[in-house]
């Protein structure tokens, strides 16, 4: 069975930011912050550094950054889904601006992953695009304009409220995160408490002056929306 994400989550990609030891010193922090705030945090990490984080974290859902459709045997270079779930990954990321596909890759990519049950999350540059990856039914969709990736602007809520409800309105199970551009945890809260079941960052993270503090930041931000959401509900109830 696929892992189960607690909603709202968050999640951190590593791109090529940093590597090495330095991938694995974030991944133990954003480990450590996921147990503190008791909050589901995903890693996509580089394919050289699956394993090593994967076999020194307990607490983070670690993805692939991408991977091929093909099945084991012939196929040089290419990223087997079999090795990327061997490797410890538990899911796999497609269609980010940085490696577009087009509809049939990102359809093929789901199939195989979900062969393997493995968390599909797949990223879209427009609302009109977020409802044709929808069609697909990926577990997870990150609707970011890609002029806004790395820029430090983060989405208006105009945007977040209209990709929210034209992906809901096709599959309501599907989870809507909101990532680009974010650099602070406030803005964390404001996405989450506009209807977003999850935020994520990149560059607002490693090109901060203190990678680990914002890290921790942010996840807190995720713990504060989910109490004011729940401590809301409660009030509702008695």
């Amino acid at each position: 069975m696929k892992p189960q994400i607690r909603t709202p989550f968050f999640e951190v990609g590593v791109k090529n930011y940093v590597y090495g030891d330095d991938v694995l010193k974030m991944a133990k922090v954003l480990d450590a912050c996921a147990e503190k705030y008791d909050i589901d945090v995903l890693y996509v990490v580089p394919y050289t550094d699956i394993r090593t984080v994967a076999e020194n974290t307990k607490n983070l859902i670690v993805l692939a950054p991408y991977m091929d459709t093909l099945r084991p045997g012939r196929g040089m270079a290419d990223v087997l889904p079999e090795a990327v779930k061997a490797a410890g990954a538990q899911g796999v990321c497609m269609n980010h601006c940085e490696r577009p596909m087009s509809l049939s890759q990102i359809k093929k990519t789901i199939d195989r992953a979900n062969e393997l049950d493995l968390i599909t999350f797949a990223c879209a540059d427009s609302v009109a695009e977020a409802r044709a990856i929808a069609q697909l039914h990926p577990d997870i969709i990150n609707p970011e304009p890609s002029e806004l990736i790395g820029s430090g602007n983060a989405s208006d809520m105009g945007y977040v409220s209209e990709v929210i409800k034209a992906i809901k309105a096709i599959y309501p199970d599907i989870l809507v995160e909101q990532a680009a551009g974010i650099t602070n945890g406030q803005q964390v809260y404001d996405f989450i408490m506009a209807g977003s079941e999850a935020a994520g960052s990149a560059s607002g993270i490693f090109n901060s002056k203190d990678p680990y503090a914002t890290a921790e930041e942010m996840i807190a931000a995720v713990r504060r929306a989910r109490d004011y959401m729940e401590k809301s509900v409660n009030n509702l109830e008695g």
